[in-house]
């Protein structure tokens, strides 16, 4: 399970895993918020209304969720489940919210905290994007200094300094998924 903070470039280092290491299998998460740019339905989110994403919460179909900067975000557990079953290996993408719900479910799944090489870098990343307003921006950095804080709850910190050294150290860490995590990460506490 990869996290981070916004803006660290959790996006741009999954899509190099995917170029780089096409065996390894990349969760697709759903979000209520609205596709930025050049964002592909089904490619980089599965973009859904709120009454979609509450179906999925009352039908335990995520194995994890979190409310962030006012959307939702989560990982529907279907595709996570057939694909511990293959014995593939899985890449999930999720916020700290999500990580310390599989972290309470699995204890035995590999956390990763993607860091920036410095908070100067993150802040640049994120006014650069250009896509949010100014308060979007400063609540995500307000967010970004408490997940910053909270990366000792991961087993890795992988610095993002250079994009195709991240994710080969990223896939390098990825282990066997385990049996506990298939069979009971599908009800939503």
């Amino acid at each position: 399970m990869l996290s981070g903070p916004s803006g660290v470039g959790k996006g741009t280092v999954v899509a190099e895993v995917r170029r780089r290491h096409p065996d390894v299998w990349v969760s697709v998460s759903v979000t209520t918020r609205r596709p930025r740019p050049g964002e592909v339905h089904g490619g980089h989110y599965h973009f859904l209304t709120d009454a979609e994403f509450d179906q999925l919460i009352a039908t335990d179909g995520l194995l994890e969720w979190a409310e962030y900067a006012g959307n939702r975000y989560g990982t529907p557990v279907a595709p996570v489940r057939e694909q511990l079953a293959s014995g593939r290996p899985a890449l999930l993408e999720i916020e700290l919210q999500g990580a310390r719900q599989v972290r309470a479910r699995a204890p035995e799944a590999q956390l990763v905290f993607l860091a920036p090489p410095s908070w100067g870098d993150l802040v640049s990343r994120l006014a650069g994007r250009g896509s949010e307003s100014a308060d979007v921006q400063s609540e995500r950095l307000r967010i970004a200094q408490a997940e910053l804080d909270s990366s000792g709850e991961f087993d890795v910190v992988v610095v993002n300094d250079d994009v195709s050294r991240a994710a080969d150290e990223l896939v390098g860490l990825l282990t066997a998924p385990s049996p506990d995590l298939h069979q009971g990460a599908g009800a939503h506490e």
